[in-house]
């Protein structure tokens, strides 16, 4: 579907908006929020800055627009990953979503949440807040996943659902952080299977 908006000056510029929204993503993907500048966007974007202000709003509705996006085409595994049938097969979706992830062709290294929410500055605060309650909201509906998991006996009693969702989330951050200073498939191949190997059985 094409959208078009009107320049100050001269013809309509014709658009669609969902590759433009894509380019963002990368973009913000690559360089953080606060490294991204409007003029990286809007080149990327083939735009002007009157139409995406038009079509997205300003710079911090755009972000979030990017996050969206983010979450639903790059982080779809985690849903399916969720609805594995044991802890272990949790764990592997998510630690396999992610490595697959990581080590494609197109998409950029490292993880979009990590690199843009530690901008510390004041006029990145709201998107740092904005990332870290999505965060939460995924790290409750995996708590809630290994409490279920120990209630079912898939998990040993002694074992402590919160600790180990932030053992499992450190990992897939970890994981990102290496993918993007670097490390080979192979090596983030055996941070997963080992990992894996790890993992505590009933």
């Amino acid at each position: 579907m094409k959208t078009e908006f009107a320049p100050a000056r001269g013809r309509p510029r014709e658009f669609d908006p969902d590759k433009a929204l894509a380019a963002a993503l990368e973009i913000f993907w690559r360089r953080g929020y606060e490294g991204a500048s409007l003029a990286e966007l809007t080149e990327a974007m083939g735009i002007t800055k009157p139409s995406l202000y038009a079509c997205f709003g300003n710079k911090e509705s755009l972000f979030r627009k990017a996050l969206d996006l983010y979450e639903r085409d790059k982080l779809c595994y985690v849903q399916s990953a969720l609805e594995a049938p044991t802890a272990k097969q949790v764990a592997e979706r998510l630690l396999k979503g992610a490595l697959a992830m990581q080590c494609g062709n197109t998409d950029p290294k490292g993880c979009m949440g990590v690199i843009s929410s530690v901008a510390n500055t004041a006029h990145a605060e709201c998107i740092r807040n904005e990332i870290l309650a999505r965060r939460a909201s995924s790290d409750r509906a995996l708590i809630e996943r290994f409490e279920r998991a120990q209630e079912e006996g898939d998990l040993p009693a002694g074992v402590e659902p919160k600790a180990l969702a932030l053992y499992l989330t450190t990992m897939l951050q970890g994981l990102a952080v290496q993918a993007g200073s670097g490390v080979s498939e192979d090596r983030l191949t055996q941070l997963v299977d080992t990992a894996l190997t790890m993992w505590p059985s009933s």
